[in-house]
């Protein structure tokens, strides 16, 4: 069964749907950048692996958690392309060359722990599945996908993120994510079922920070901050404090929202749904003061 979201995107682009009003009516805009699930035939005819592997890559059904959040006056964008084809949470510049076929010599590319690992802009492996793909793509067609998909995307949210903090005074932006259960950190110790991040206090409040790890702990739900995920490219590009403008990465375990096979939604998702709303909710009541952007610091 599908989960069609409930109501229609204001804005339909080939990268993204937006959801809501462009000139935020709150401060707090919502981003879901690995949600995609439209994969196109070309892609799945290059991959060496079952669609199910590239799923994998998925932060499955996470996007049915912002479900409601448009009627309370967010604005929400959720990604429409496919993780496996490009990854809207790495810097532009973060390829494998070894992925590349005509690659410039003179491109300028940056490596990263992620891409050494095989997440890179374009994923190249993951455990058990040690080559997505049956060749490397062409330079063309990687700056297809970086054109009209990653600065399409971040494009909008930037615009968003500026429009926000013209209303409001400032803007905060809650990348949401979904990660699969993290074992106990250590004996009779319970494992954090959201992990925020805020690239260890670079692009957000420490306040915005805390008044979301307390919205999550009221709700009886263990929580860290910056371990094992201190959030990446999204919001070390838009959260920049001493601007007026937040990012927080919010991941949240799989196994609260999904099936027992983390495959489907669950009896979860009306829980998950209430909470992220509460953090919205509280982080968008949190209004501007002196000293606000200095508690990053």
């Amino acid at each position: 069964m599908d989960h069609p979201a409930p109501c229609s995107p204001t804005l339909i682009d080939p990268a993204f749907d937006l959801y809501g009003p462009a000139v935020p009516d709150r401060p707090v805009i919502l981003s879901v950048p690995h949600a995609g699930r439209a994969y196109p035939d070309d892609l799945l005819a290059a991959a060496r692996v079952r669609p199910a592997v590239l799923r994998r890559l998925e932060d499955r059904w996470v996007d049915l958690l912002t479900h409601g959040l448009i009627a309370r006056g967010f604005t929400v964008v959720v990604a429409r392309t496919p993780r496996a084809m490009i990854d809207l949470n790495r810097h532009e510049r973060e390829i494998d060359p070894a992925m590349i076929a005509g690659l410039p010599r003179e491109a300028p590319l940056q490596s990263s722990t992620k891409l050494r690992g095989g997440l890179g802009l374009f994923p190249r492996r993951l455990p058990e599945a040690h080559e997505l793909w049956r060749q490397p793509m062409t330079w063309a067609e990687a700056c297809r996908r970086i054109e009209g998909v990653h600065r399409p995307y971040h494009a909008v949210i930037a615009r968003l993120m500026t429009a926000a903090r013209e209303a409001h005074g400032h803007a905060i932006l809650i990348d949401l994510h979904s990660m699969p259960p993290l074992p106990p950190p250590a004996a009779g110790r319970v494992a954090p079922g959201l992990v925020l991040g805020d690239r260890f206090g670079r692009s957000a409040s420490t306040r915005l920070m805390t008044l979301a790890a307390d919205m999550i702990e009221a709700r009886g739900l263990c929580v860290a901050q910056n371990h094992p995920y201190a959030g990446d490219h999204m919001i070390e590009r838009h959260g920049r404090p001493e601007q007026g403008m937040h990012a927080i990465q919010v991941e949240i375990d799989r196994s609260l929202y999904l099936d027992v096979a983390l495959e489907r939604p669950g009896p979860g998702v009306a829980r998950m749904q209430a909470l992220v709303a509460h953090i919205a909710e509280a982080l968008a009541a949190e209004l501007p003061r002196a000293g606000y952007a200095l508690a990053a610091e």
